[in-house]
């Protein structure tokens, strides 16, 4: 296995070359840059960069590996498995503000007690509330307390700072996966005197002392991040293993420092077409394979989707491949609160499960993947603790069975030859779409399967930052959603059906005694056999209810140009963009 190091100073940082400019794009809208009000991939790609955590991820290392970030060590972890310490480093500044007046502020530890404090405030109305809910000592007592505002000035026993550097977390419970929470953008450290100053206009006002400073921000069409001045001293020093891209990336970055790229300018550019177009130009240095053109960038082999090459023509041009399959699921889930998909009857469960084996997975990975994905068979996905490679959650496709089960359960046929529900009133299924071509692809796959069941479908279409928030608050009856993870741990896939996490992560408004009864015992229990046997047992409960249709785990195909250096996706990292170098553009 590859290791990686970086090592950090205290001194201030050299500036960034303003001159190397990296122009990346998103698919999608970002729906803003306050850490704690976000949880989409392209808001925390910028709140990644541009805030600091406790910890990081070693980059280079496979599998995900935890390192210090602004800690001078590792935290201490108590005997009982309860307690973490976490000293910070001295001499980390955020970056400028006209909040700060002129002078240079210091990151404390009251600082990450602060941010932590805010994913638990009801006011912020955080979407990672899972995160911190019911884990430290006291805290869910202040958030009872609490007033339409929490109170930060009081003292909770479970978030505690002895000292200015040093940052004391009491959980209510071992929590085996809790060292992996410290690393993620949504608990980067705020200043609280920024977030008063800048009131309900945080997400445009983000002030973190990550390498980049926000600069420019047009929502839903561009971002422009600089390098922070403010920013410490880092040095590359990677210690490669054998792996020949880790000894390339250790011969172009070591002895730089970050970040070496002065600006980056981000484009959003949601249709497909027009972004390739953007990279075959060179007006993008990196980015992904679009869906409709893998076949004209990689060579395919039909039978073994592990098995690609990068064009002959492309590679002509220099530029290179970075292939892996991602720690992710994709799903549809029901919102198992609306009155039509919803509910835990018998011909509930029926009609949703009658909804699933009518759509065909295989076909929709063949034709809009371009056989870039495999179907996903358990909620943890692979090269994830807890992952099962032998257990089989999804279900068959199968139109001619659903069209047996919905008769069974008394979907009869109305006299325009679509089924009714049970009592006779009509079956409409409200469906959250996209409005990009990709979408109505799969609208297109989705129309099938209803027609297959002869049941009518209503597509109702918003952008896609605008959908998160409907899931969220249980209006939709389905919809599609992906989970990236944010950290290797089959805790973080199992907590999407917890049922204290509607209104958050658990989008299906699922709730479920026995699951979450499993799942409470499995947060508790370190990775191993007795874990897992929990998690087959809430993978046996998922399949009984159905409040999902599991999709697939896609292929990650990044493609870069000639003249970037320093390139690797990581599977828990948002972007790479502190981590590159461009050299002979």
């Amino acid at each position: 296995m590859s290791s990686a190091l970086l090592l950090t100073l205290s001194t201030a940082a050299l500036a960034a070359d303003a001159h190397k400019v990296l122009r990346v794009a998103f698919s999608a809208p970002e729906t803003g840059f306050d850490p704690a009000k976000v949880s989409d991939v392209y808001s925390s790609a910028v709140t990644e960069s541009v805030f600091d955590t406790l910890l990081g991820y070693d980059y280079l290392a496979r599998p995900a590996r935890l390192v210090p970030n602004v800690l001078t060590a590792m935290p201490e972890v108590s005997a009982d498995g309860k307690v973490y310490t976490f000293h910070l480093q001295r001499g980390i500044h955020f970056a400028p503000d006209p909040v700060f007046k002129g002078k240079k502020r210091e990151l404390t530890a009251a600082d990450f007690a602060y941010s932590i404090k805010r994913l638990a405030d009801p006011a912020v109305g955080s979407p990672s509330s899972y995160l911190v809910t019911g884990k430290f000592v006291g805290l869910d007592a202040l958030v009872k307390k609490a007033k339409g505002r929490l109170d930060y000035n009081a003292p909770v026993a479970g978030i505690a700072t002895p000292d200015r550097y040093t940052l004391r977390l009491t959980l209510t419970a071992p929590q085996p996966a809790l060292p992996y929470i410290p690393a993620m953008p949504t608990l980067g450290a705020v200043a609280r005197e920024v977030i008063e100053a800048y009131g309900n206009n945080t997400h445009a006002h983000p002030v973190g002392t990550g390498p980049y400073m926000l600069r420019e921000w047009k929502p839903g069409n561009h971002i422009s991040l600089v390098a922070n001045p403010n920013f410490r001293k880092v040095v590359f020093h990677y210690r490669p293993g054998a792996d020949p891209l880790d000894q390339r990336i250790a011969r172009e970055m070591n002895g730089k420092t970050m970040p070496q790229i002065g600006r980056v300018e981000i484009s959003v550019i949601q249709e497909e077409q027009p972004m390739w177009l953007a990279f075959r130009s060179g007006d993008l240095d990196m980015g992904g394979i679009p869906q409709p053109v893998v076949r004209q960038a990689l060579i395919l082999d039909p039978k073994n989707p592990w098995r690609v090459a990068l064009k002959p023509a492309l590679q002509q041009k220099g530029v290179r491949l970075l292939r892996s399959l991602d720690e992710e699921i994709t799903y549809f889930p029901f919102n198992m609160q609306d009155p039509v998909v919803g509910g835990y009857g018998k011909d509930k469960i029926a009609l949703r499960r009658a909804i699933a084996m009518a759509f065909n997975t295989d076909d929709t990975i063949l034709n809009i993947r371009r056989n870039q994905a495999v179907k996903a068979q358990y909620l943890i996905p692979d090269n994830v603790a807890g992952h099962n490679p032998r257990f089989r959650a999804a279900v068959p496709y199968n139109p001619a069975l659903a069209n047996a089960l919905l008769d069974r359960f008394g979907y009869r046929f109305g006299p325009d030859g679509k089924r009714r529900q049970p009592d006779g009133r009509p079956l409409v299924v409200d469906f959250i779409t996209g409005p990009t071509a990709v979408d109505k692809q799969w609208n297109e796959y989705w129309q099938q399967a209803f027609d297959a069941i002869k049941v009518r479908v209503n597509f109702r279409v918003m952008q896609w930052n605008e959908q998160g928030k409907t899931l969220r608050d249980c209006q939709y009856g389905m919809a599609g959603a992906a989970w990236l993870a944010d950290y290797p741990d089959g805790d973080n896939f199992v907590q999407l059906l917890y049922g204290k996490n509607v209104g958050d992560s658990n989008l299906a408004c699922y709730r479920s005694p026995r699951f979450d009864k499993l799942y409470e015992a499995a947060a508790r229990a370190p990775d191993g056999s007795a874990r897992n046997q929990l998690y087959d047992q809430m993978n046996k409960v998922f399949m009984a209810d159905t409040p999902w249709v599991l999709g697939e785990t896609r292929f990650r195909n990044l493609l870069v140009q000639r003249w970037v250096q320093g390139a690797k996706p990581h599977p828990q990292l948002m972007s790479m963009w502190r981590y590159l170098d461009i050299v002979g553009r």
